[in-house]
């Protein structure tokens, strides 16, 4: 799935940065600087759920929604994968959500994967009514062009356009008036007990900077319909120079084929400040279709 959301919502917008947000805060642990709450143990959580991962004995994590990162993963000949969920983002002077974000997959062969995104925008800042409109169309192809099995490494490329649509919305401040194409490539391998999902992928933007994007999911299955995960994801710039590292934590838990519920939650690598959001994540349902596709749990 592709995920070019506002994490770097000020980055690439421009007119938006003096946008101030009328945001009650999640939580006041999360509007806290890492330094105040301390990386150390950040970095203690992490490296215990790893410590949890590496005593199981099996795993199946992947990329995609909830999370930013993709996969080499496709839907399969003919087969749809539909993702609907909210996405907020937080920051010290605005608000920004997805509500709802819509992510269509459909697979042609067993290695292509056809995908469109799209969401429904609520931009909240003080001083001025709160705003809704249409974001960005991404459509994107996925090719995954080295596959050595289920435990073994595979590769794919994922080319994709942010189109703006024949709307108000960058008049009205909603969506950035450039548009950008990004080209990624994500690799997947079983290491032991764990499997390991990373991305990395460079877009170059019409009027405006370009940017990176590189993220790593590392997760397991606790039980046959419960996966949890961590991910640390990077989208920056260049000329000029701006970056929003980020950390989430998350799960999928499969209700009833072919549904899917979907959760992530997390926040910042930096103190939090107008271009580094205290909160940010994902909460949706995920629909694979048709459900005689797919094995049941």
């Amino acid at each position: 799935m592709c995920w070019q959301s506002e994490l770097c919502y000020k980055t690439y917008l421009g007119p938006l940065s003096k946008l101030k947000a009328d945001v009650v805060p999640f939580d006041l642990f999360l509007r806290f600087p890492l330094s105040a709450v301390g990386s150390v143990a950040m970095l203690r959580a992490v490296v215990l759920f790893f410590a949890c991962c590496i005593a199981a004995t099996s795993t199946a994590a992947q990329g995609g929604p909830p999370y930013y990162t993709n996969d080499p993963g496709t839907p399969g000949n003919f087969n749809w994968e539909i993702n609907l969920g909210y996405m907020p983002f937080f920051y010290s002077d605005q608000s920004v959500s997805h509500t709802p974000d819509l992510d269509i997959n459909f697979g042609v062969g067993d290695r292509i994967q056809l995908t469109y995104e799209n969401a429904w925008l609520r931009v909240q800042s003080p001083g001025s009514p709160t705003k809704f409109g249409l974001g960005q169309s991404n459509p994107g192809v996925k090719w995954r062009f080295y596959d050595a099995g289920e435990s073994g490494l595979n590769i794919s490329v994922f080319p994709q356009l942010f189109l703006n649509n024949p709307n108000d919305a960058v008049r009205r401040g909603i969506t950035p008036a450039s548009q950008s194409f990004l080209l990624p490539v994500e690799f997947s391998k079983k290491l032991g007990p764990v499997d390991v999902d990373y991305e990395i992928g460079y877009q170059l933007v019409h009027k405006g900077p370009d940017g990176l994007i590189s993220g790593l999911v590392i997760g397991h299955d606790f039980t046959p319909k419960l996966e949890m995960d961590v991910e640390l994801y990077y989208q920056g710039t260049f000329h000029p120079s701006e970056n929003q590292p980020t950390i989430d934590f998350g799960a999928r838990y499969k209700i009833h084929r072919p549904v899917i519920l979907l959760f992530m939650a997390g926040r910042s690598l930096e103190p939090t400040h107008s271009n580094q959001s205290y909160f940010l994540g994902y909460f949706g349902l995920q629909f694979l279709l048709p459900p005689k596709s797919y094995k049941s749990e």
